[in-house]
């Protein structure tokens, strides 16, 4: 194994989040409270970087996942595509201390995706004649109306992965797969936290979701709150 693989893996997550800066863009996976990289987000407040720009779903939720980012006041604006039940984000937005910049969910993923493939902008019906569309570059194609969308890379994405090996390629699971692919591959710098790591070799290729080539940083974190919102059980009739 060569020494440059070795380098993607750190030992701490402190080591792992050591290149973070005041006023960066993060891009942060997770659904709700669903494939929440634990470790790298409570590492980030203990980083001490503020004015952050984040890029997530719904910025967390029940003071849990990234809103402790919003409670520690790091946070200058926040790019989703859903607030939901997130008081935390919901107050800090009608005081004017955090911006919020609400982009349909789909948008948001095609921004990313198209920003690891470097494309700068794209054209989608979604949001047309709406509040989504002011300030927007329109064009008619075929006889429909689209709006022009700018990819939107990030500084930095943390993800979190099922399986790792020591390349970096990774195996999510199930719906905890969610942003975290396209946010890797839009980012300058993909730091990854995994429950398990392999050798190389052990993941079958068939069955690696993002190619190490998007990974920089890896920290095995192998114990997680695995935390979800709000527990639904079925009634007896």
């Amino acid at each position: 194994m060569s020494g440059r693989h070795k380098d993607k893996i750190v030992a701490s997550v402190a080591d792992a989040l050591a290149p973070l800066r005041d006023s960066m863009t993060i891009l942060v996976g997770g659904f709700g409270l669903s494939g929440n990289p634990e470790a790298l987000i409570c590492g980030v407040v203990e980083r001490g970087v503020r004015d952050l720009t984040l890029v997530s779903n719904n910025a967390g939720n029940l003071g849990k996942g990234l809103a402790q980012w919003l409670r520690a006041g790091i946070i200058k604006k926040v790019i989703c595509s859903y607030i939901g039940g997130n008081e935390d984000l919901h107050t800090r937005m009608a005081s004017g201390e955090v911006q919020v910049e609400i982009t349909p969910q789909g948008t948001l993923a095609e921004r990313m995706r198209a920003a690891g493939a470097g494309i700068p902008a794209f054209f989608t019906p979604t949001g047309v004649g709406t509040v989504v569309e002011e300030g927007k570059e329109t064009k008619e194609i075929d006889g429909r109306r689209y709006l022009m969308e700018r990819a939107l890379p990030g500084d930095v994405a943390l993800v979190r992965a099922h399986t790792a090996d020591r390349f970096g390629n990774l195996r999510f699971w199930r719906t905890g797969r969610n942003f975290n692919p396209v946010m890797a591959s839009a980012a300058r710098l993909t730091i990854v936290e995994c429950d398990h790591l392999v050798d190389n070799g052990r993941i079958d290729p068939d069955d690696v979701h993002l190619p190490g080539i998007f990974v920089h940083k890896l920290v095995h974190v192998p114990e997680h709150e695995n935390a979800f919102e709000y527990r639904t059980v079925r009634k007896r009739a």
